[in-house]
């Protein structure tokens, strides 16, 4: 299945990155935990490369406990790293892990006798969450925010507190979406406009996903004796349980897939980390 989405605002988009890079201080990388390392965009690492970096697993809540703390504890070899659900004890932790990533320069500057506002870029994937982050740290409604990819376009300058600025930028993939298990993990999680996509043959993509990686949550989610069968057979019974069915008799497959996306990005068939800590490898191993 081939999936690629790159439309004419994010090429801008890396080109104002290019931009505005040089009044940032520290990097906010909001990755999904769900897929840590899909999420993760290999197209801006020359740009970011030389800014002290902080990864926020966001969706911590949607993702799987134990293999969210085994993501912090590998990140944490590359960075600060924040497991995050918006919440006010995490508002707190964001703010000063951005300032104490930022704390080198804030001394150099109060040696010249300057009090430094830092700058901190927050960037990520299409609907990871980098509105949702913002609005936590500035304790309000700053940026936009909506359940689906695409909705900030242009970058948004958000002013925390005196000393502190978050700048928004739109959600980035890249021109090549490979390999193609890297581009389905991006569309099983929504950073992937669902109109340009095949609705049914992503949902049987990701019933084998399901199946390979949690079998018991897939099977007592929709009550299935048995997970045998192609993906196509998968969602024909998961629809037909769910009642449904059109006219005629015929089982609207289509429906079934809406719905099956939906509830595994809401997390109601459980909470599921796709990519495993253990299966990847360190960068420079």
């Amino acid at each position: 299945m081939d999936i690629q989405w790159y439309p004419g605002h994010m090429a801008k988009a890396r080109r104002t990155l290019m931009n505005e890079i040089k009044l940032v201080d520290v990097v906010v990388e909001i990755l999904d935990a769900r897929i840590p390392v899909a999420s993760r965009n290999p197209d801006i690492e020359d740009i970011l490369e030389l800014r002290p970096r902080i990864y926020v697993l966001n969706k911590a809540d949607l993702a799987e406990e134990k293999a969210t703390r085994a993501w912090s504890e590998k990140l944490g070899r590359q960075g600060a790293t924040l497991p995050f659900v918006s919440t006010a004890s995490n508002r707190k932790k964001a703010a000063q892990m951005i300032s104490d990533a930022a704390a080198k320069e804030v001394r150099r500057m109060e040696q010249k006798g300057v009090k430094k506002t830092v700058r901190a870029l927050v960037i990520g994937i299409p609907n990871v969450g980098k509105s949702t982050f913002i609005n936590c740290v500035a304790g309000g409604t700053r940026a936009r925010t909506a359940d689906r990819p695409g909705v900030t376009r242009g970058k948004q300058w958000v002013r925390v507190t005196p000393y502190l600025e978050l700048l928004d930028m739109p959600g980035l993939l890249w021109p090549k979406l490979t390999p193609e298990r890297v581009a389905l993990d991006l569309a099983f999680v929504g950073a992937v406009k669902d109109e340009i996509m095949d609705t049914e043959k992503l949902a049987m993509a990701l019933l084998l996903r399901l199946r390979e990686r949690e079998p018991d949550c897939l099977a007592a989610r929709y009550k299935l004796d048995t997970l045998s069968g192609e993906g196509e057979e998968l969602l024909e019974r998961i629809s037909k349980k769910r009642g449904m069915i059109l006219s005629g008799g015929r089982v609207d497959t289509l429906r079934g897939a809406q719905m099956l996306l939906d509830e595994f990005r809401n997390g109601r068939i459980g909470r599921i980390t796709l990519e495993k800590p253990e299966e990847t490898i360190d960068e420079g191993e």
